[in-house]
């Protein structure tokens, strides 16, 4: 493991006022490869803080990856070209989805209730035509009530 950084560096001739660390990370495998990253950040960077803030670049890469192969390949169907509207349609059903992702998440990191219903129903698609037809024909008081009376109708047995 090697680490290289400098601080307040430049960002480019045309903002000469921002300033700017950079970090490189290089790692030599088993077989001697040797593999590098590269990050620009704000957050200050010392002996201390370059492997955390190169854990948190290289898991963030990770985390990019896998929200957008979530809005491209499970049911959000961000690659979809909105283009057609007049000005702005295709910025705002981005930003549509992109809040009905924000929700999702919300959902599973907070509402036990979501997670059984989603774990029991198996897919998120099978989740999401079932909330779909309730929306269609019955009024919520809250997304709680809404996750147990889907539970219900599956014969879940809620924790």
């Amino acid at each position: 493991h090697y680490y290289v950084w400098t601080n307040d560096l430049c960002l480019c001739e045309s903002a000469t006022d921002v300033q700017v660390n950079f970090l490189q990370y290089e790692q030599t495998t088993p077989d001697g490869i040797v593999k590098r990253w590269t990050w620009i950040t704000n957050l200050p960077l010392t002996a201390r803080s370059v492997e955390r803030v190169m854990r948190a670049g290289r898991s963030r890469w990770h985390i990019e990856n896998e929200t957008f192969n979530t809005l491209k390949n499970q049911g959000y169907h961000f690659e979809h070209n909105y283009g057609h509207g007049a000005k702005n349609l295709a910025t705002v059903l981005a930003l549509l989805m992109l809040l009905a992702f924000l929700v999702d998440q919300i959902q599973q990191r907070c509402s036990a209730t979501f997670r059984q219903v989603w774990r029991e129903l198996k897919t998120k698609a099978k989740l999401w035509d079932s909330l779909r037809s309730l929306f269609r024909v019955l009024v919520f008081d809250s997304m709680a009530a809404l996750f147990r009376h889907l539970a219900s109708l599956y014969r879940l047995q809620l924790e």
